[in-house]
Formats: structure tokens, sequence, C-alpha cells
């Protein structure tokens, strides 16, 4: 830990709050900037939340300086699939633009380290002779929020050729589970991950869960992703800072765990573990969805100081259901 500062963008959102968390727990300072349009503001554990958005430069600045901020972990986003095809400009203004801003910042402030929330996305539909998406694959995202981070990941890269910030960008993969502990979780109104999804089906905040395509090349025929516990993906959020602070080169990373589940396995555990069949619909494709999703991780594994603790289908299960309840008994004592 150093005198300085991290400002989190996004931080009061579902995996920014999870490095908050982490963050406080190993007593960093920290500033959250979020608008709270997706995120909520009771699941910033630690620091000082200031509502405001990230486009901002004046205000970005004003928090750079006060707070003798060297370290800007950027999460901010809109990131739902769907939307982006359906708004496109939405997503280029919001997640690439106020990016271009926050940089801006970045570089007239001497900002040190920079640590990029970005996604799996930027590679579209890898050819099927990929087992696993590895960093060199070429780029080709097919919606625009694919687009909008991999326009972010160009600027960012650009700028660090330019200035003396290095910087850290981590392409997830699906990330799934909620904290351990109980205290946060993912709260996004009309999620469309498929783990939360599921669980709320089997609490019966949603009547059922559609799956869209059985007929995929896979084992048994729905498409396979590599999910990442929440708790996982955020402490990778941690070693890449102590990467940076350590001195190293800027660098882009795949964060999963190296393997998939296929849609099938995921209900399968969700009735696992809550004990019930949950209710399913069978749908066709989806334009768009490609049969396998696995992160190549050797990048990640050697490069970071950073192994991986809920790797573990049922155990992310377990973790979102449990914050399914906690959410159900919040609604009732309101």
């Amino acid at each position: 830990m150093t005198g300085k500062s991290i400002l989190v963008t996004g931080g009061a959102g579902y995996i920014g709050s999870h490095v908050v968390k982490l963050l406080g727990e190993r007593n960093e300072n920290v500033v959250v900037l979020d608008d709270l349009s997706t995120g909520h503001a009771d699941a910033v554990l630690h620091g000082q939340l200031v509502v405001g958005k990230t486009g901002d430069m004046d205000l970005v600045e004003k928090l750079i300086n006060e707070h003798k901020v060297d370290t800007v972990m950027h999460f901010a986003a809109h990131t739902i699939v769907p939307e982006s095809v359906e708004n496109p400009l939405k997503y280029y203004a919001n997640n690439t633009c106020s990016t271009r801003n926050l940089l801006q910042v970045c570089q007239d402030n001497a900002i040190s380290n920079f640590i990029f929330s970005s996604t799996a996305a930027t590679y579209g539909i890898p050819a099927q002779s990929e087992d696993a998406c590895h960093e060199t694959l070429p780029t080709a995202p097919i919606n625009a929020y694919g687009m909008s981070k991999l326009m972010s990941e160009a600027m960012l890269q650009d700028m660090s050729n330019a200035c003396a910030l290095r910087h850290v960008i981590l392409r997830y993969f699906n990330v799934a589970g909620s904290d351990p502990d109980g205290r946060i979780g993912q709260s996004t109104e009309k999620a469309t991950l498929l783990i939360k999804v599921a669980a709320e089906v089997a609490l019966g905040k949603r009547e059922q869960l559609m799956v869209f395509g059985t007929d995929y090349p896979t084992a048994d025929g729905t498409g396979v992703r590599d999910y990442i516990h929440v708790t996982d993906l955020a402490s990778a959020h941690l070693a890449a800072l102590d990467y940076l602070r350590d001195g190293g080169n800027s660098t882009l990373m795949n964060c999963g765990y190296g393997h998939g589940f296929s849609v099938k396995e995921v209900i399968d555990a969700v009735n696992r573990v809550h004990g019930s069949p949950i209710k399913v619909i069978e749908k066709p494709r989806r334009a768009g969805d490609p049969p396998s999703l696995i992160a190549a991780v050797d990048k990640i594994q050697s490069t970071l100081d950073w192994r991986p603790q809920y790797d573990d289908l049922d155990k992310i299960v377990e973790t979102s259901l449990q914050w399914e309840k906690t959410l159900l008994q919040r609604s009732h004592n309101q």
C-alpha cells in the first residue's frame, strides 16, 4: 500500500463493488466515482462514494488532485449486449467517449497506473478450431458493446506509448457468483447473465429460464462458457495493481479459469444446489452466440501473482442463490 489513492470508476456496480471491498480490506485509500445508473450506493463498503459521470473531466481532475490519486481502475460502462445492438450510440458515448475523457485527465495529471475492465466480446466469434481464446487471436467484435471496449483498449494502449502511464487490460469472460460473505452481489435490474437469471427463477423472481440453442456442436448441444467467480475476478485486479506497482510493463490478459461449463451443466448445478428443478424453456439459437468461449489463462497465471479460490461451479451457484435470498429478504423488509 502507498499513501496515494485509487480512483475506481463504476465502483458501485457488480464487479467494481467487489474490487472496492477487497481494496478496503487491505486498507487501500479508495475513492469511488459512479453515476448510480446501474450501481447501488449501499454496495460501496469502503472509501468515499462520489456520484457523478466518468466523462466529467472537471470532476475527475478535482478528485485526482483532492485525493492524490495515482491509480485508476476503470469499470464504468454499459454492458448489456442486446441493448448495444439496438442502441449503439449509447454504448459509444458512455463506454468509448467517456473513457477518452477519463484518459485525457489521466494524461494531464500524470496518473501512473491504469487497470481497465474489458471483455471477451472483443474476440467476436472465435473459429471453431480454437479450443480457447488466446490474447493473440484477431479481434472481431460483432456488437457495439465489444467494439466500444476494443476502441477503449486501443486508446489506452496508444496513450501508454505516448506518456508514462502503464496499464493492465483484463478481458473478462463470464462473471458470476457473489461475495461469499453475503454483503454485496449482482443487483442489476433485468440482468441477462445466465447464473443470475437461473438463481432468480429458482427463487420465484422469474417464471422460467430460456435456453437459446440446443443444437450447438458441443457435448450436450448447449453453449459452453468460462464462468469466473466475481471474487476471483476482483482479486485479479489487486494482483494487477501489485504488478504495476512493482514496475510491470503494460499488458493485456484474459481473465477466466481456462475451462468451461455448458448451459445444461449450469442448470444441473442450480437444480442440485437449490434442491429442486427450475422451469426451462428451449428456444432457437440467438444470432452471434458462439458455441464455446473459453479463456486461455497461461498468460495471466504466469504474469500475475493470482490463483483462483472459487473455481467450483456449485460454489458459484451457491453464492448466487444466497445473494438472491438476501435481496428477497431486503425487499420484504422495505
